[in-house]
């Protein structure tokens, strides 16, 4: 579903109406937009392989993050990091709802080696939540406008500056002269391009010609994962393309390249905190709301 607008449209008429809703464009430029709402419970623990930014737009929303209950009310800024865990749930009975930029690490590093003219360690946020003005501007930015390249390029440069202005410990030490950037690069196109199979450690040693362990290492200081879970991922963004699809969940599974459909649905639920059947749920709920006039 390609929907931009802002998630604060509706919100209150939308929120009397079900339990819950969710929308999100394709991911396009290692960017993508995800604007829901929810009542209750909203995810299960779950961790994503992208920095998620969020900015909540009504109710409070509460979830578990590094050992502690976090809270977010409206205006304030949600940063997550990559295969950080956390959950979701409302705080209040009347809900909360959110918008919420997922961003690739490999974006964001560019970015910011850009802004700071040298190699730098990804950004690290030690507040889960926060008010800061730049990185709010920019969530709001991003829902703002069509999601075509040039526009993602100056969301994704936005961004960055928010993540480090945000950031407490600008003394880190920049990332290690070891990293080979080409390598890392050539083993993201190739799990890119084969991620409905099985594939093999060797196989990435072939085309990196770094061994497996170094490139595992190498691999997360850049992307902020390892090459399995970033190949886990990407057959679950090919599930959720084929679920916006209305296809059947098991041939989603299949398609996707799980072993078998409870593969899949652990696989989802651990990714997203919610199971492929409550996430087509959503967006149906989503899809109603659109056609009687309650959607953002």
């Amino acid at each position: 579903m390609n929907d931009t607008t802002s998630a604060g449209e509706g919100l209150e008429r939308s929120c009397q109406a079900v339990d819950g809703w969710l929308a999100s464009t394709q991911p396009a430029e290692g960017l993508e937009l995800f604007q829901a709402w929810f009542s209750g419970a909203a995810y299960r623990k779950h961790r994503h392989d992208t920095y998620a930014i969020g900015l909540t737009d009504c109710g409070v929303q509460l979830f578990d993050y590094r050992g502690s209950a976090q809270v977010s009310t409206p205006g304030e800024v949600v940063v997550l990091h990559p295969d950080e865990p956390h959950d979701g749930r409302a705080g209040t009975d009347d809900g909360f709802g959110y918008r919420i930029v997922y961003v690739a690490p490999r974006m964001l590093a560019e970015a910011v080696r850009t802004l700071t003219g040298r190699p730098y360690p990804l950004p690290f946020v030690g507040e889960a939540v926060s008010r800061n003005v730049i990185l709010s501007h920019a969530v709001a930015a991003a829902f703002a406008r069509r999601l075509e390249p040039v526009g993602v390029d100056d969301i994704v440069l936005e961004l960055a500056r928010g993540l480090l202005s945000a950031e407490r410990d600008a003394g880190r030490p920049t990332v290690s002269r070891r990293v080979d950037v080409h390598a890392v690069e050539r083993a993201r196109q190739f799990l890119d391009a084969e991620k409905t199979r099985v594939v093999r450690s060797r196989e990435l040693e072939e085309v990196t010609g770094l061994t497996r362990y170094d490139l595992s290492r190498q691999f997360r200081i850049m992307l902020g994962t390892s090459p399995y879970r970033y190949l886990l991922m990407r057959r679950l963004d090919l599930a959720r393309e084929r679920i916006h699809g209305h296809a059947r969940l098991v041939d989603v599974a299949y398609e996707a390249g799980f072993a078998d459909q409870a593969h899949f649905t652990r696989a989802f639920r651990s990714a997203l905190g919610l199971t492929p059947a409550r996430y087509r749920e959503m967006i149906e709920h989503r899809d109603v709301g659109e056609r009687g006039g309650m959607g953002a």
